[in-house]
């Protein structure tokens, strides 16, 4: 069993000691001179002069002859830069990325990964040679959570960091300096997120995406330093997974368990968290193909699309079937309950319409009770399942009600996509109670294939120009006093009108916005370079 990565569990920000520069600096580490080659005199005919003495390396320059490195350029951008004298670091033939036996465990991965990209050699082992690129951990708190500092300094590399995530952070940044300038500049970099959750969410139901699809999208992610991939694999139109408790609801194609295993362990070893999505109460067409006997009718006997009938035990006991089959599929410590758009709810009187579920609610909750009671007990009853794993619980801000008589439970996420839903709340009102947040803002982060319901592709630019962590609603930020509440930020892609777009076109569109999202959740400041340069440096460091 591969190693289990540790994840970052809160947003963080650090002190900049120096302003980073955009522009690179790159000095040509210096070589020894080339030996003479001629025979050597033998000891029984000695020439008649001296031979000349073979010509020696000639010493270095002095630091204090080059100029003041400048910054690395990166995506994102280093946060702290401490520049320094001196030729700065390349590779070269002979040159190791080196290991502490001590941190073989923890490391190895991101040795043997950074090696493979920079041709070097791999080694564990204390002795670091001029030229060698050292990975070690440091002591337990001696930074935030995936920090790490990046030293360049006579001719070696050392990064080190309180994490693994935080040492695999700084390879890449290493990774970036040598592919965009070919050497990376002499001094220190002292980097670290801004926010804990950085990512894409990715909807595999409505479009059928290829495992090696998928990996190089997690690939991509990693060398932007995001952390969280959000994968909806349930909706109406297809189930992606394999399941054994009910083969019956899997649609052709999907991924395999085995698929997933592959992903999931490619995920592990570039600090990426896979999030599952069963989303129910709605959303669930595709059992419902399976199980009609389960699906909601209201008052008239019509059925609702994608919707169950919460007042049925028997759906409760399917969905709860297939959240302990896939638990121990995905190792990652976060797990998503959807409860968006459950369509009892989005009609003007939803105890008129739907009797049964109102008869529900009062059964369990009192006579006050209302559907949206029951749903949010449907919500509850689901977290409770996944809740003893230990995974974070994160569901859809519109399944997360305002007043009633039940209240979902305090540690369930909200991750905020919408402000339009049928009694819409604003943020503040999530974030006022204490709730979590996570930014998946429909004006700037929604990426709807065939661009529906006056959806329009995301870009980069407004991302990187206009938008904040703090902006979850529309275009308007919430107090900076939420700053700590709101977690992060992911990039969603869903498939509303599947063919319009292939999966190239896919991982082209969102490649731009995934760079500028990276950057706008690693640095809170406002970003140093303009669009046009921030977007260049990004297609050349680009896959």
């Amino acid at each position: 069993m591969r190693k289990t990565k540790r994840r970052t569990a809160a947003g963080r920000t650090i002190a900049t000691a120096a302003a980073a520069a955009l522009v690179s600096f790159a000095v040509p580490a210096c070589s020894a001179g080339a030996q003479d080659k001629g025979a050597a005199p033998t000891a029984t005919a000695p020439p008649a002069t001296p031979a000349p003495a073979s010509p020696t390396a000639p010493a270095p320059p002095p630091a204090s002859s080059y100029p003041l490195s400048a910054a690395p350029r990166t995506v994102p951008a280093v946060r702290e830069h401490v520049p320094a004298r001196g030729p700065g670091w390349k590779p070269a033939p002979g040159a190791r990325v080196l290991v502490a036996p001590a941190d073989r465990v923890a490391l190895a991965d991101e040795g043997r990964l950074l090696a493979g990209e920079l041709r070097l050699g791999y080694a564990e082992s204390d002795q670091q040679r001029p030229g060698d690129v050292r990975l070690a951990l440091g002591p337990s708190g001696s930074g935030p959570p995936e920090s790490y500092t990046l030293t360049v300094e006579g001719g070696r590399v050392t990064v080190t960091g309180p994490d693994e995530a935080g040492v695999f952070y700084g390879t890449r940044t290493l990774k970036q300096e040598i592919r965009g300038a070919g050497s990376a500049p002499e001094g220190t970099v002292k980097d670290a997120p801004a926010k804990p959750q950085r990512g894409l969410n990715l909807d595999i139901a409505r479009k059928n995406f290829s495992p090696g699809w998928i990996e190089d999208r997690l690939r991509e992610m990693a060398d932007l330093k995001l952390n969280q991939l959000g994968l909806h694999f349930s909706d109406d139109q297809a189930f992606r997974i394999e399941s054994d408790t009910h083969p019956e609801i899997v649609s052709t194609p999907h991924l395999t368990k085995a698929d997933v295993r592959e992903i999931t362990a490619l995920a592990a070893r570039l600090h990426i968290a896979v999030v599952p999505e069963i989303d129910s109460p709605g959303h669930l067409g595709a059992v419902l193909r399976a199980h009609p006997d389960l699906q909601l009718r209201d008052a008239a006997g019509k059925a609702v699309k994608g919707a169950v009938d919460i007042s049925n035990p028997a759906s409760a006991k399917l969905v709860d079937d297939l959240l302990r089959e896939y638990l121990p599929l995905f190792p990652a410590g976060a797990w998503h309950l959807g409860a968006d758009e459950y369509q009892a709810l989005v009609v003007k009187d939803p105890q008129a319409s739907f009797p049964q579920l109102a008869s529900a609610a009062r059964a369990r909750y009192g006579a006050a009770a209302r559907v949206q009671d029951l749903a949010t007990g449907w919500l509850n009853d689901r977290a409770a399942v996944v809740r003893p794993s230990g995974k974070a619980l994160k569901a859809w801000n519109d399944g997360i009600f305002k007043g009633g008589v039940a209240q979902a439970a305090p540690d369930i996420q909200a991750e905020y996509w919408t402000g339009k839903e049928y009694g819409a709340r604003p943020p503040a009102e999530y974030l006022g109670t204490g709730r979590k947040v996570v930014n998946l803002n429909d004006e700037y982060l929604y990426y709807v294939l065939g661009e529906p319901n006056q959806f329009t592709y995301p870009t980069g630019e407004r991302i990187y120009e206009q938008w904040t962590p703090l902006v979850l609603r529309g275009t308007t930020a919430v107090p900076a006093s939420y700053d700590a509440q709101i977690l992060g930020a992911r990039l969603a892609v869903w498939c509303d009108l599947a063919s319009s777009q292939t999966p190239d076109q896919v991982a082209a569109g969102i490649r731009m916005p995934l760079a500028a999202l990276s950057q706008k959740l690693w640095d809170p400041r406002a970003p140093q370079a303009p669009w046009s340069e921030f977007r260049s440096l990004a297609a050349r460091l680009g896959p």
